[in-house]
């Protein structure tokens, strides 16, 4: 049972695994042509394990951002994995090594696989689920970096615009489930393009600054929906 356990995780991990992989090569190629070294963008990786914002990281890196601006703004685009994994507890029945360790590989989609499991979450189903997960990070990055290069060059700056769809690709579905997500998006965009080119504000302040008051607007000026209203 438990053999099967971990190989149900493997299986369920493998669309993840080739989800991860392609972003990852996007991350290790624009890494490696920011000027980053080897081992330390396979370190953030190792220790990062959350794409958006080792993407959102990377660029403030690039330009030019002050470390504790990247350490505020990675923090709090990280924050809903607090929620997830809290989400998650009542279903993983294991030590507190093991529910750290199944925190860590906690991502969006392993998230959505998790929780739709309707048993309890076995420690060896976590583990292959994350584990797949994590190897298609890991190896996408190593690929990206180390053989990136040879990609014909209009590829390679094509990558560029993968920090664009990415966010992209996060904020589409959550419109189309509800439209007035747009609404505090397009705010978060207003304020951080003010913080910029009008305040003068460094660019990892003013996302900082969008972030937190497009969430604070979200959270207290827009009703909830009448289906969210059902749910409570």
């Amino acid at each position: 049972m438990r053999q099967s356990s971990f190989r149900q995780g493997l299986l369920q991990g493998v669309p993840i695994f080739i989800g991860y992989f392609p972003a990852a090569v996007a991350f290790g190629l624009l890494a490696r042509n920011g000027g980053l070294d080897f081992p330390a963008v396979l370190l953030f990786s190792m220790t990062n394990f959350a794409g958006a914002s080792q993407f959102l990281a990377l660029n403030l890196t690039l330009t030019g951002s002050a470390l504790y601006e990247i350490i505020t703004g990675v923090l709090l685009v990280n924050l809903r994995y607090l929620l997830m994994s809290a989400s998650l507890r009542p279903k993983l029945r294991c030590g507190l090594l093991l529910r750290g360790l199944a925190a860590f590989g906690n991502t969006d989609e392993v998230f959505a696989v998790a929780s739709l499991r309707e048993s309890y979450l076995e420690p060896r189903f976590m583990a292959g689920l994350e584990a797949v997960s994590y190897a298609g990070w890991i190896s996408g990055t190593v690929t990206g970096y180390l053989f990136g290069a040879v990609l014909p060059g209009p590829v390679q700056a094509a990558v560029g615009g993968t920090l664009y769809a990415l966010f992209a690709a996060l904020l589409v579905p959550e419109v189309k489930r509800e439209s007035r997500n747009l609404v505090v998006a397009g705010l978060a965009a207003a304020i951080n393009c003010v913080m910029v080119y009008g305040a003068g504000l460094s660019i990892g302040w003013s996302f900082v600054v969008a972030l937190i008051a497009a969430a604070l607007f979200g959270a207290f000026y827009i009703p909830p929906s009448p289906e969210y209203r059902e749910a409570l």
